[in-house]
């Protein structure tokens, strides 16, 4: 996904609004779940969301978006964006994050995904880096909901 960033993207110092990338992050995130399990998707978590440098005005927002691991109904996908300078040709990394989605069937409720294929090493180490952060997320989550009284 490829976003100019145009004035009204942008705070008083000329760089992309954090809520804008995250809005974008979102968006390409969602497009590659859908894309991978077929079906309508939500967006269940948002972590490790990290900005290493902005992204100017006049510059265009390059995301790249890439399912790392599928379980029961959720997908992990990795959200990295860069800045690039079309007339010099130059990128840079400014955003990364990871994001989870559910897949839903017609009702509404969570749908099976298929089965992740991994081809690489490389894939295989970010399958079992997602496994990990899931683990992470659901202990927070758990915490979440005994901190907001929902559940003992």
């Amino acid at each position: 996904m490829v976003e100019l960033v145009l004035p009204n993207d942008t705070n008083t110092h000329g760089t992309l609004l954090g809520g804008r990338v995250m809005h974008w992050i979102d968006m390409a995130a969602a497009l590659s779940a859908m894309r991978y399990t077929g079906q309508p998707v939500v967006t269940a978590s948002v972590d490790e969301l990290h900005f290493l440098a902005p992204v100017e005005l006049g510059e265009t927002a390059v995301l790249r978006a890439e399912v790392t691991q599928a379980w029961h109904s959720s997908v992990e996908v990795h959200v990295q964006v860069h800045a690039e300078d079309m007339m010099h040709g130059t990128q840079r990394p400014t955003t990364a994050a990871y994001l989870t989605f559910v897949a839903l069937d017609e009702a509404g409720r969570p749908a099976p995904v298929p089965v992740i294929r991994l081809r690489t090493a490389r894939e295989a180490r970010r399958a079992r880096e997602a496994d990990e952060r899931r683990a992470r997320r659901q202990l927070s989550r758990q915490r979440v909901l005994r901190e907001s009284g929902l559940v003992r």
